[in-house]
């Protein structure tokens, strides 16, 4: 095996929605140099929103899932995309980075995209490799595979992946049951109010809950065991309990972590000169909050993204917007905007036919908007956030 080593102005190790703005950020600030985007996946960067939704249920094909907005892009921009390469060390003071294939990378900077993973449910049988988890396309085409060859579903879950699959594969002629520790979808992070709504739309689709469950194992891959209740038994599990950031390059750096994110700070800048980072993978400090966040919104690691390549390229742009996300359950169109860090008061208001807001408040002070069919209420959450305007009555 021949090793080589190559010499750019900009490394992005990473291959989601971060690296691709990295990169495009970088050219747009006017960096002139060299771009290697080292990926560990096996396509170019991809949408991953519809992966639980229209790409899962078969209505959103493969050849439309990428990210790049028009053919040859990367071509057009003169970055060299390496797919399907593990990076391995990064070394701040030599700067250079190390492939698992033996290659490096000598960089002037290098910016670090590399996202998160599905953690597996800790119990036996929860790191079988027959249960499914829902994060890579690979993930979402595996579940797709598996999902045409079953009848009976199990997700254990009721976070917004695990809302919104099980929707799809109910969509898709599947009976679905999910199994979650909470007693209400959501009701820990947006209050009980949603918690109920959201139960409602599940069941109203056909899917049964199992709340306040402890599941203590999975057998044979298919069948969740829970403590004090009968067993649930399925043709196929889906696991979508969370997932934990990618900082292994991170430390092998010696780069400032915070709970396995790598420390930033509005401008994407780690502790180490010529070291930026963004996207799921860090601990970002957001100019507006005035404080250090960990998000995992996907709108967010696009904006990261750009602005870590516009730092790297010289320029000047800040994290300065409150961060959100949308989520699509069944024909239910969730909007959430909130600094994420917590909340004392979760004010509903329902404005009849399905409409509502919540209004999340921290000592009197907004922190934090959801809205279904309800976009004024949005747009006013954000100034209402951004400025720590008081909480509606």
């Amino acid at each position: 095996m021949v090793m080589t080593n190559t010499s750019c102005s900009l490394v992005i190790i990473g291959g989601g929605a971060a690296a691709r703005e990295a990169a495009l950020g970088y050219r747009g600030a006017g960096g002139t140099g060299d771009v290697v985007v080292l990926s560990d996946e096996s396509a170019l960067p991809y949408r991953r929103p519809p992966l639980s939704k229209g790409f899962l249920r078969g209505e959103v094909p493969l050849e439309d899932m990428g990210q790049h907005s028009e053919e040859g892009e990367y071509d057009d921009k003169n970055v060299t995309v390496a797919l399907s390469t593990a990076v391995t060390s990064l070394d701040t003071s030599a700067k250079t980075v190390t492939t698992q294939g033996g290659d490096s990378y000598s960089y002037e900077t290098c910016i670090l995209a590399t996202g998160a993973h599905p953690v597996s449910l800790p119990v036996p049988g929860g790191d079988d490799e027959r249960v499914l988890k829902l994060r890579s396309l690979s993930d979402a085409t595996a579940l797709k595979e598996a999902a045409a060859k079953a009848q009976h579903v199990v997700v254990v879950g009721s976070g917004f992946i695990g809302c919104e699959a099980a929707t799809s594969l109910v969509a898709m002629g599947k009976t679905v049951t999910m199994v979650s520790d909470e007693e209400l979808p959501q009701i820990t992070r947006l209050g009980a109010d949603v918690g109920r709504t959201i139960a409602g739309w599940l069941t109203g689709a056909g899917i049964t809950l199992v709340g306040g469950a402890k599941v203590t194992g999975i057998t044979d891959g298919t069948t969740v065991l829970v403590d004090g209740g009968d067993p649930v038994r399925g043709d196929l599990v889906l696991t979508a309990v969370g997932a934990a950031p990618l900082g292994g390059v991170a430390d092998t750096a010696g780069l400032d972590t915070h709970d396995g994110r790598i420390v930033v700070d509005e401008h994407m800048a780690t502790s180490a000169a010529g070291v930026f980072a963004a996207g799921d993978v860090v601990y970002a400090r957001n100019a507006t909050a005035d404080r250090h966040l960990s998000v995992e919104h996907w709108n967010d690691a696009v904006a990261m993204g750009t602005i870590a390549g516009t730092s790297a390229a010289g320029g000047d742009a800040s994290w300065d917007s409150v961060p959100g996300f949308f989520s699509d359950i069944g024909a239910k169109h969730l909007n959430y905007a909130a600094w994420g860090d917590g909340h004392d008061t979760a004010r509903f208001v329902d404005h009849g036919e399905g409409s509502f807001t919540v209004w999340y408040g921290q000592d009197g002070t907004t922190v934090g908007v959801l809205t279904c069919e309800a976009d004024d209420d949005l747009g006013k959450g954000k100034e209402l956030i951004a400025h720590g305007g008081p909480l509606p009555e």
